[in-house]
C-alpha cells in the first residue's frame, strides 16, 4: 500500500504537539515497534517522538545477537496525549522495560530534557499512522484500561506458574493428596507439573455469555433465542458496554491487534468469538443498526490487513469466517433493518467476492438436505 507523505504543515504540529517515548540503556539489536513498524535498534537509539495523540500499541522483544535468537514479543498499549512523555528504562535482570515517569511536556525543564534526546529519537512514521487509525478508531483511553491485563503487559506467550504456587494453604493441602494418586499413574502427562496463568497476565475481555436465552423462557423463546443470539449479545453488551454498544466493536479492535501485532493467539480466539456471536443475530441487526453498521466498517478494514496465506494456513482451515460471514450476511437480508445498512452489506459481500473469491451463496456440505435412497 502506498504511503501518505507528510505535509510541512503536518509535520509543524506533530511536532508542537506530538508526544515523545523516550526508551534508555535499550540493548543493540533488541526488536522495538510502535504500531505497524518496527526495527532492531542502534546502539543509540532512545525512542520515537512526534507521535500522534491517541492510541498506540508498543512492543518489543530481546534479541541474544549470538545466536539470532528472539524472545517472546511482549508490549502494552498507551492513550497518548497531546506533548505527554513517556520514560522507560531497560532492566537487563528482567530484560523489560521499566517505567520512569510520565509528563504532559509542557513545562520547559522537560522541554530542555527532550531536546537533550532529540537527535536520538526516530520520528514516528507518518505514512502508516491512516492503516493504524483505520484498525483502532475505536478504541478509547477507556477501553485501554478496561482490557489491558493488570501487569500492563501484553505477552504473546502465556504465562505460567506452578499451581500450588498462588493456593492457599488449605489448597495446596487437597493439592498434594491429589498429586499422591497422580504419582501412581503410569500416563507420563499426569507426571507433569500442573500449571496455570499468572494471575495479572490475561488481557481482560469479555466474557460471551453461555446462555442463548433468559431465565424463564417459554419453549418458543428459548426456539427463537438459539437460533438468534440477540439475547446473548444483548447480555454481553448490558454486563459489558452498558454507556454505548460500540464498546463491543472497539474489544473487537483491540483482540485483532493483539493477535495481528502483538502475536497472542487467545486474542484471535476472542476476535472469533466476538464476530461469531454479531454474526449469528437477526433481531439485533435492526435494534442496534448503528453497531452494524459499524461492524461492516470495521471487518472490511481487518480484513483487508491479513496477509493473504493466513486465511490458508489459519482462518479458512475451518472455513471460519466464509460460514460466519456468509450467516452474517443471511441475517442482514432477513432483519427489518433499514435499507441503507442492508445495502452496505450486499457492498460488502460483493467486495469480498470479487477479492477473495469466496461463495457465500453456496450452502455448506453439512448444512445441505441429506438424500435418502429409497
Amino acid at each position: 500500500m502506498a504511503g501518505t507523505e507528510m505535509s510541512q504543515d503536518a509535520a509543524n504540529i506533530l511536532f508542537e504537539e506530538g508526544a515523545a517515548l523516550v526508551l534508555l540503556d535499550v540493548p543493540q539489536g533488541t526488536e522495538f515497534g510502535i504500531d505497524y513498524n518496527s526495527w532492531n535498534t542502534g546502539e543509540l537509539f532512545k525512542g520515537v517522538k512526534m507521535i500522534p495523540p491517541g492510541v498506540h500499541f508498543i512492543y518489543y522483544s530481546a534479541v541474544n545477537l549470538s545466536s539470532r535468537s528472539t524472545a517472546p514479543r511482549t508490549g502494552f498499549f498507551h492513550f497518548f496525549k497531546a506533548r505527554e512523555i513517556v520514560i522507560k528504562r531497560w532492566d537487563a535482570v528482567i530484560e523489560d522495560f521499566a517505567d520512569v515517569k510520565i509528563v504532559d511536556g509542557s513545562n520547559e525543564e522537560e522541554k530542555v530534557r527532550l531536546r537533550e534526546h532529540d537527535a536520538f529519537l526516530g520520528a514516528y512514521p507518518y505514512e502508516s499512522l491512516k492503516r493504524w487509525v483505520s484498525l483502532t478508531n475505536l478504541i478509547s483511553e477507556d477501553i485501554v484500561e478496561k482490557l489491558s491485563p493488570l501487569s500492563g503487559k501484553v505477552v504473546s506467550v502465556a504465562q505460567l506458574v506452578p499451581d500450588m504456587a498462588t493456593r492457599t494453604t488449605a489448597d495446596r493441602k487437597l493439592m498434594a493428596e491429589a498429586n499422591k494418586e497422580l504419582h501412581k499413574s503410569r500416563n507420563p502427562e499426569d507426571h507433569l507439573p500442573q500449571m496455570h496463568r499468572e494471575p495479572g497476565t490475561e488481557i481482560r475481555f469479555s466474557r460471551i455469555p453461555a446462555r442463548n436465552y433468559p431465565d424463564g423462557a417459554t419453549p418458543r423463546e428459548i426456539t427463537k433465542y438459539s437460533l438468534d443470539h440477540t439475547h446473548k449479545l444483548d447480555t454481553l453488551l448490558s454486563e459489558n458496554y452498558a454507556s454505548s454498544s460500540m464498546g463491543i466493536l472497539a474489544e473487537l479492535q483491540l483482540a485483532f491487534v493483539c493477535f495481528l501485532i502483538g502475536q497472542v493467539y487467545d486474542a484471535f480466539d476472542q476476535w472469533k468469538r466476538l464476530v461469531h456471536l454479531l454474526s449469528s443475530c437477526v433481531e439485533a441487526i435492526s435494534t442496534h443498526s448503528e453497531l452494524y453498521s459499524a461492524l461492516v466498517t470495521v471487518l472490511h478494514f481487518q480484513l483487508r490487513e491479513i496477509p493473504e496465506d493466513f486465511f490458508v494456513d489459519i482462518v479458512s482451515s475451518d472455513n471460519f469466517l466464509t460460514i460466519t460471514l456468509r450467516e452474517l450476511f443471511i441475517n442482514m437480508n432477513a432483519s427489518t433493518a433499514e435499507g441503507a445498512l442492508k445495502e452496505k452489506g450486499r457492498k460488502f459481500k460483493k467486495n469480498l467476492t470479487k477479492k477473495y473469491n469466496w461463495d457465500f451463496d453456496e450452502e455448506p456440505e453439512d448444512e445441505a438436505p441429506v438424500v435418502v435412497d429409497l
